[in-house]
């Protein structure tokens, strides 16, 4: 039965008040060291094509747009933070203010969706992963890397963390989502709180 009127204004609103508990994300030297790692690994995989159409969801501050722009590709980043658009137009790169659950492009647009460490923030991650397969090319590529819960850090107390899943379940909506797990990362560093662990897949639609 389709929500009534009343639900979907009560999401809304809902949406509306979390959309103030985003944050900047200036480029950080463990960020930027670990999206080098990353990207390199999941790219030698993707084999993308010269000119890739590229969607970098939770762009922050241009960690993984400059990355992309250096290898020629063509991507677009969105964001929640007002500064973080900001930062990044002034930058020169194509940065939209948007929520990543209610995407704004055509279906089949893109070649590549990078979420790294954005997943975490959305209230319903399955539906977040339908949009970015509707928005990718048939044997389009993703690659979704978030934060462990339970370790040192504790992510999952984070005022806008929401979704801090296992490694298994999130591995799990990735597959309902109709996408191929083509390998996974552990990433696992010391940080002043202690150990820490993100988790990245590497994935990709059938062709």
């Amino acid at each position: 039965m389709p929500l009534a009127a009343t639900g979907f204004a009560r999401l809304e609103t809902f949406l509306d008040r979390i959309a103030s508990e985003t944050y900047p994300e200036p480029v950080s030297p463990l960020h930027d060291a670990i999206t080098g790692d990353v990207m390199e690994r999941a790219l030698q995989l993707f084999n993308l094509p010269a000119g890739a159409r590229v969607l970098d969801v939770g762009c922050g501050q241009g960690v993984a747009l400059k990355r992309f722009v250096a290898r020629g590709f063509q991507p677009i980043g969105i964001t929640l933070n007002a500064t973080d658009v900001a930062v990044c137009q002034a930058a020169g790169y194509d940065v939209r203010q948007m929520d990543q659950s209610f995407l704004d492009f055509d279906e089949g647009q893109f070649d590549l969706v990078w979420c790294r460490h954005c997943l975490e923030h959305s209230i319903f991650p399955y539906f977040t992963l339908d949009g970015f397969r509707q928005v990718l090319t048939p044997g389009g590529c993703l690659y979704v890397e978030v934060p462990a819960p339970d370790t040192a850090c504790r992510h999952q107390t984070n005022g806008n963390h929401y979704s801090v899943l296992g490694r298994s379940m999130l591995g799990s909506l990735i597959l309902r989502s109709g996408f191929e797990i083509v390998d996974t990362l552990e990433v696992n560093f010391g940080t002043e709180a202690g150990p820490d662990t993100y988790w990245g897949f590497i994935a990709r639609l059938p062709a």
